[in-house]
């Protein structure tokens, strides 16, 4: 479960930065390592085989793939409380 924690901090951490009104620049650097932490904790909860949502390794497959990843952070988020960024 580190990766899903990572995953979190990151998440906490675009969040603060939306709010101070940081550069784009760094808000996209965030979302991108965020997409790699995403997809280090897909590969973590499939038993490390590194596949993709319907063995995709195309892009489409990588965008859906982090896009589960957020959507269970969201979900996890809330389940502590924790309410999460909209999206």
């Amino acid at each position: 479960m580190d990766e899903a924690r990572t995953v979190m901090r990151r998440l906490e951490r675009i969040e603060t930065l939306q709010s101070a009104d940081a550069p784009a620049t760094e808000l996209l650097a965030e979302v991108r390592q965020l997409l790699r932490e995403g997809e280090a904790w897909l590969a973590a909860e499939r038993g490390g085989t590194g596949e993709r949502t319907g063995g995709a390794t195309n892009g489409a497959g990588h965008a859906r793939a982090a896009a589960d990843a957020i959507a269970s952070c969201r979900e996890t988020l809330r389940a502590r409380g924790g309410g999460g960024p909209e999206g």
